[in-house]
């Protein structure tokens, strides 16, 4: 299957350097490209069809983390489920603008000198459903950036959490303190498969599109704070 590619980046020679590696892959092909956020939209919305989009945070006009908003959530703030993947690229690591694109709905972020194997491993990565922001990337983005979440809730103020069973709940506060299938099937006693079922069906009743946006969700609700459960 062909992996189609949208890049948006005000800077053409970025753009230009990107679609140098990606077209050299047999299973990716360049779909569109955008030279801000807005002009993103106006081509998605002219039916370009797109699988990933390799989206630059601070672009003129419109900046990634609206773009994003608004391809990723419908007017409700909840997850399009057709919508496509959205990949952050920015300059340093822990930019709390990547922070606040992961919030409105992008499947994780790259640096922008990122190594080209990688870049490719990563759209592989988010069009076939997972994150790639590394669990331990995730817990130290969100430690760093914990000062700039909603106060505290408490866990009441978010009824789709109840919606969970106990061992659901045990596993999803596992995620949300950044550790990996592998982590949390050594923790309790599971199969690293079972844990992977568990992971699913925790994104499928929170209306998740990814681990991401579970961790999250866990912060703003309370369940975990910077450094651990609550």
């Amino acid at each position: 299957m062909t992996i189609r590619v949208m890049l948006v980046d005000d800077q053409e020679l970025l753009r230009t350097g990107f679609r140098m590696v990606l077209q050299s892959q047999g299973d990716i092909r360049i779909a569109a490209e955008a030279g801000d956020g807005f002009q993103a939209l106006e081509v998605l919305e002219g039916g370009a069809e797109v699988d990933v989009i390799l989206m630059d945070v601070r672009m003129p006009r419109m900046d990634g983390v609206e773009a994003t908003s608004r391809i990723c959530l419908d007017p409700g703030g909840h997850p399009r489920p057709n919508a496509p993947r959205v990949l952050i690229l920015t300059t340093f690591d822990l930019d709390e603008y990547a922070f606040a694109a992961l919030k409105a709905g992008a499947s994780g972020f790259l640096l922008k000198d990122v190594p080209p194997p990688e870049l490719v491993a990563a759209i592989r990565s988010v069009h076939g459903g997972d994150a790639v922001v590394a669990p331990t990337t995730t817990r130290r983005m969100i430690d760093r950036f914990a000062d700039v979440l909603p106060g505290p809730h408490s866990p009441a103020d978010a009824p789709a959490l109840a919606r969970l069973t106990e061992r659901e709940r045990e596993v999803f506060l596992l995620v949300a303190q950044g550790l990996s299938n592998g982590e949390i099937a050594a923790r309790l006693t599971l199969s690293e498969a079972t844990v992977k079922t568990h992971v699913g069906r925790i994104l499928a009743k929170l209306g998740l599109r990814d681990r991401v946006q579970a961790v999250v969700l866990a912060y703003e609700t309370g369940l975990v704070r910077a450094g651990g459960p609550v």
